[in-house]
C-alpha cells in the first residue's frame, strides 16, 4: 500500500462501517451536517474527531485542543437567522447564543438525527493520501494510545470539515517584549489579567469582544488596529442587525452590498460617528469588508476603559512602540490577529491555501486536482454559516448518490477563476478574504445544481 511504513497496519476499526467508502474529518458543526445528509440520502460513512465528544470549537475547552471558544463568547448571528432549516433554535431562546447554547443544540441535532453512531472520537487522523487508484488512504491513531501502530483505511472520498480556526496566525512585530504574549486562540477568562495594562492587537470581532471582556478586570485595556473596521451594533430599533439584512436582501431585493451600505446609515443614526469615540474611519467602503459586531465598543470608548490605538511599529521590553509615536507601557499582549488555514494531515502537494487566493475548489468544495477530496464549512459568508453549510452539505449528497455529475476539469477551472476574479473585486486584497463568499449568490448556485438548471 502507497505511503504505508512498519508502524502502520490496515484494518476495520472497531466502531466504523465496514460498508462506508466515504470518509468525514470532523465532528463540528461541517462534520454533523455532512454526516446527516448523507444519512438522508442513504450514503453510509466514517466520521473521525480528535475530541472525546462532538462540537468542534462550540465545546469550550475541547480536549481535541481547537476550540478557540472563550468563557463569554456569544455567537454573532441573531438565533432567527443562525438554524438549520430542518431543525430551529427554540424560541424562548435569547437572540444571540452562548458558546454552551450553541453547543447544546447541536447535541439535540446530533441526537434527533442518530449522528452518533457512525462517529469514533479521540481518533487523530495523522495523514490523507491519494492511493494511487483514485482512493484515499487515511491513516487513523487513537489518542489514547500513541505508541500503537496506526490504522489505515482506503475511502473513495474523503470530506474535510475539520474547521480553519485552530492554527493561530501572529504579527511579525520587530522587537522583544518581557510581558506576557499570546494568541485570543488561547484566551479563556479576564481573571489572569486582573489590575493590568492589556494590548489587544486586531479589530474583528473576537478582538473586540475579548477587549470589552478584559475591560471588566483590567486596569486598562488598548485596542490596536492596523486598518480600522466599520463597528456595528449587534441591535438597530431593537432587532438584530442581521434580521435588518436579511428583510433588504430577501424582501426588497437589493444587492448583498447596497444593502449593507444602507444599514451601515441606518446604523450610524443608533450609534453614532465612530470616528467620534477614536475608531478610525476605513478607507474602504463597508462592503468590501466584514464589519465588526458589538454592541459594547463604542460605549467602553466613551467610558475610557478601553483606549484605541494605531498599528505596533516596535516592542521594546515593558513598553510598545505606535505608528503614531506614542509608548504605552504594557503588561500583556493578545493577538486577534486571525488564523492560517492549514491542512496538517495533507501534503501542501495535495492541497494548501495561499493567503489572499481562492483556494482551487469547484463551488469552493470538490478539489479540482483530486476530485475524492471535499471540503465544508471552508467558507466565510456575510451572514450565518451553518445554513450555508447545510446546503454544501446536501449539494454534496447529491453528488456523492450520483444525482449530480461533476463537470470536466475545464469548467471546473473556469469556475474558479470566475469566482477568484469576484473575490478581488468585491473584498480586500487580504488574507481574510481568501474563503469570502456571498451567501445569496452562492447558496443560488449550489441550489440551481441541485434543480438540475
Amino acid at each position: 500500500m502507497d505511503g504505508l511504513n512498519s508502524r502502520d497496519q490496515v484494518s476495520v476499526m472497531s466502531g466504523v462501517s465496514a460498508a462506508a467508502d466515504i470518509c468525514i474529518i470532523g465532528a463540528g458543526v461541517s462534520g454533523l451536517t455532512a454526516g446527516k445528509a448523507l444519512k438522508d440520502a442513504g450514503v453510509a460513512y466514517d466520521c473521525y474527531d480528535l475530541g472525546s465528544n462532538i462540537g468542534g470549537m462550540w465545546r469550550y475547552e475541547n480536549d481535541s485542543g481547537t476550540s478557540s471558544a472563550y468563557r463569554s463568547l456569544h455567537i454573532d448571528s441573531s438565533r432567527q437567522s443562525l438554524a438549520w432549516p430542518d431543525f430551529q433554535i427554540p424560541d424562548d431562546l435569547p437572540d444571540y447564543l452562548s458558546h454552551a447554547q450553541v453547543l447544546e443544540h447541536l447535541e439535540r441535532y446530533a441526537e434527533t438525527f442518530g449522528l452518533h453512531d457512525s462517529i469514533r472520537f479521540r481518533t487523530r487522523v495523522e495523514r490523507v493520501e491519494p492511493d494511487g487508484e483514485g482512493g484515499w488512504n487515511v491513516h487513523l491513531r487513537a489518542v489514547d494510545a500513541p505508541d500503537a501502530p496506526a490504522e489505515v483505511r482506503r475511502y473513495r472520498t474523503v470530506i474535510i470539515a475539520n474547521g480553519h480556526l485552530s492554527d493561530p496566525k501572529y504579527p511579525d512585530f520587530p522587537g522583544d517584549f518581557s510581558g506576557t504574549q499570546s494568541h485570543s486562540h488561547h484566551y479563556r477568562k479576564a481573571d489572569p489579567y486582573e489590575d493590568q495594562t492589556v494590548l489587544v492587537v486586531g479589530i474583528g470581532n473576537s478582538a473586540v469582544d475579548i477587549a470589552v471582556d478584559l475591560a471588566r478586570r483590567a486596569r486598562q485595556v488598548l485596542l490596536s488596529t492596523r486598518r480600522s473596521a466599520w463597528i456595528m451594533p449587534k441591535y438597530i430599533a431593537g432587532l438584530p442587525t442581521d434580521r435588518w439584512l436579511g428583510f433588504m436582501v430577501r424582501k426588497l431585493k437589493l444587492p448583498v452590498p447596497m444593502a449593507r451600505g444602507l444599514l451601515r446609515h441606518v446604523a450610524r443614526l443608533a450609534i453614532g460617528n465612530q470616528e467620534r469615540f477614536g475608531v478610525p474611519r476605513p478607507e474602504h467602503p463597508i462592503w468590501r469588508e466584514h464589519a465588526t459586531l458589538s454592541q459594547d465598543l463604542l460605549s467602553y470608548l466613551g467610558h475610557g476603559w478601553i483606549r484605541m490605538k494605531p498599528n505596533v511599529e516596535l516592542l521594546d521590553g515593558e513598553e510598545v512602540l505606535f505608528t503614531d509615536g506614542t509608548r504605552e507601557q504594557v503588561d500583556a499582549i493578545i493577538y486577534a490577529t486571525g488564523y492560517k488555514t492549514t491542512f496538517p494531515f495533507l501534503d501542501p502537494g495535495v492541497f494548501s491555501i495561499q493567503d489572499a487566493r481562492p483556494p482551487a475548489l469547484y463551488r469552493r468544495i470538490v478539489s479540482r486536482d483530486h476530485p475524492g477530496l471535499f471540503f465544508t464549512g471552508l467558507v466565510q459568508p456575510v451572514g450565518p454559516t451553518i445554513p450555508l453549510v447545510e446546503i454544501q452539505a446536501r449539494w454534496m449528497a447529491k453528488v456523492l448518490s450520483g444525482e449530480i455529475t461533476l463537470p470536466p476539469k475545464e469548467e471546473m477551472d473556469q469556475e474558479i477563476e470566475r469566482h477568484r476574479g469576484n473575490v478581488a473585486k468585491r473584498y480586500l486584497n487580504a488574507a481574510r478574504y481568501t474563503l469570502e463568499v456571498d451567501f445569496k449568490e452562492y447558496a443560488g448556485e449550489l441550489n440551481k445544481d441541485m434543480q438540475g438548471k
